[in-house]
Parts: C-alpha cells; structure tokens; sequence
C-alpha cells in the first residue's frame, strides 16, 4: 500500500485539526470515500505512522481515535516542507503565467 505524499500529508494535517476525527470526518473534509479513507488509514498504520484506538462515543457506540507516533510526527514534519516546496513551485509558475497575461493584454489593447 503506497500513498502519495499529497494524500498523506492531507490526512495527517486534518488530523492535527481535528484530532477526534471519525474515518467519516476525514473522507468528508478530504472529499473521497468512506472506503478510500479507510484504505489509506490502514496503510498509514501499517506503516507506523499513526495508531488507532477504540473510545466509546455518543455518535457511534465504539470508534477509533487515530493519533500519531512519533514516526508520523516526523513523517509529516518532513511532508510539510516537501508539499511546500511544491506549493511555493506552483505560485512562482502561477505568478510568471499571469505576468505574461498581463503584458499579452497590454499589448493587445494598445494595438
């Protein structure tokens, strides 16, 4: 089971909003399905990146409370900086794309 970094470190980052998160909550904030949030759960804790453990709770008899160990504490540390590299990537594209809009439209209305 091979999650991609993007995926990852999305989970773990709802995870450290919303530490109480059912399965239902993460696929719902992260928008995929309730079995694909469960697919990637599983392979976080195969991993040893987080644990889960049972906790009863008003809304559904018997639940899991997913945490991180201290390898998923490093794990997203490291996601972190990596899904910001690639954020701060996309905006320097993103910003010379429109500087060539705005000189294309310049020079289109001068005309």
């Amino acid at each position: 089971m091979d999650l991609s970094s993007d995926t990852r470190y999305h989970i773990l980052r709802a995870l450290e909003l919303n530490p109480d998160a059912s399965q239902r909550d993460l696929a719902r904030a992260l928008g995929v399905s309730l079995g694909k949030m469960n697919y990637c759960l599983r392979a976080l804790i195969e991993k040893g990146i987080l644990k889960a453990r049972n906790f009863k709770n008003s809304r559904n008899k018997l639940a899991y409370m997913y945490y991180l160990t201290p390898a998923g504490v490093e794990e997203k540390s490291k996601l972190t900086v990596q899904f910001l590299r690639h954020k701060l990537v996309e905006a320097e594209k993103l910003q010379k794309e429109i500087e060539q809009l705005r000189k294309d439209y310049r020079s289109k209305t001068r005309s």
